[in-house]
């Protein structure tokens, strides 16, 4: 059998997820729950890496081993771009439907209700 050809249809049959939901229940299947936690905590040690905290932080707070948050980092800095870009993704995601701090509404400019100064 060939890995590589198993690997490449597993993608692709990812890639035809298309809720959450569908996500949830295909993992849930495919992984064991210990997999399945194994993900969660490189994805956790993903954002905090991203944030800047040291291992040794990280791993306090999460448990995750710092040989596993070592390996996460080196992934971060030479992957394949697969975290990076789904950081960026959900950032953005998060930056559109994010409510204005107060101190962001207090520098905004006042409208000016003249039509003719806004042509």
């Amino acid at each position: 059998m060939n890995k590589n050809k198993d690997i490449t249809e597993l993608y692709s049959v990812i890639s035809k997820l298309r809720t959450e939901d569908e996500v949830k229940i295909f993992l849930t299947d495919l992984c064991t729950p210990t997999e399945l936690s194994a993900m969660a905590d490189r994805w956790k040690a993903v954002k905090m890496i991203r944030l800047g905290l040291p291992y040794r932080e990280i791993y306090e707070k999460t448990g995750v081993s710092t040989a596993t948050i070592t390996r996460v980092a080196r992934c971060l800095s030479f992957g394949a771009g697969g975290y990076k870009l789904i950081l960026d993704r959900t950032e953005k995601s998060a930056a559109k439907t994010k409510a204005p701090t107060k101190a962001e509404i207090n520098d905004l400019e006042p409208l000016s209700l003249n039509l003719k100064e806004n042509i």
